[in-house]
Formats: structure tokens, sequence, C-alpha cells
């Protein structure tokens, strides 16, 4: 799998997905993200990151001029960046 995903071996780590809140893009619990810190995160990108201590994995959004992460489940409403601590740790793609 390191041949065909990782660009860069000392910025990737893998990431199982627990939880339902990224079903409607096609990450389901059980996956396997590959996350490289090394690359930029912008609109659209999906990110792992720390909210409030805790990792979730977001698609990265700008509604408006406010950051946003976003999950692919209607159940859960957007998170606006503000006033919140946030730390990105990478951005994921799937693994087959």
């Amino acid at each position: 799998m390191n041949e065909g995903f990782v660009k860069r071996p000392s910025a990737t780590f893998f990431l199982a997905v627990t939880g339902d809140s990224m079903e409607r893009l096609s990450i389901q619990e059980g996956d396997t993200l590959v996350v490289d810190r090394s690359i930029e995160p912008r609109p659209g990108h999906i990110i792992v990151d720390m909210v409030d201590g805790e990792i979730t994995v977001k698609r990265y959004e700008l509604r408006g001029d406010v950051a946003c992460l976003c999950s692919g489940n209607s159940r859960y409403a957007p998170i606006p960046l503000v006033d919140m601590e946030c730390q990105v740790v990478g951005v994921g793609a799937i693994s087959p």
C-alpha cells in the first residue's frame, strides 16, 4: 500500500475511520484513511483535525468567509471555526 498511496513517508500515517459522519462522501466506518501532514488544506479537502481535543474527519469548506468543518451526513450540522480551538492534523484520502 505504501508504494501506491504514500508520497511522503515521513509525513504520512494511516487512520481507521469510526462513526457515520462521512458516509455520503463514501467514507465508511472501518475504512482506512491515508493522511498526509505535509499538504496545506484547501476548501473541498477531507481533513483530519483536532477540535476541542477530539479527532474528527470532515470536509473543509468556506461558507461565505467563514471556515467550516462539514460532515457527509445530514444529521450533523457544519462546525463553524469561530471561537474554537481547531488544529489540522493532515489531509486524507481513502485507501482501497
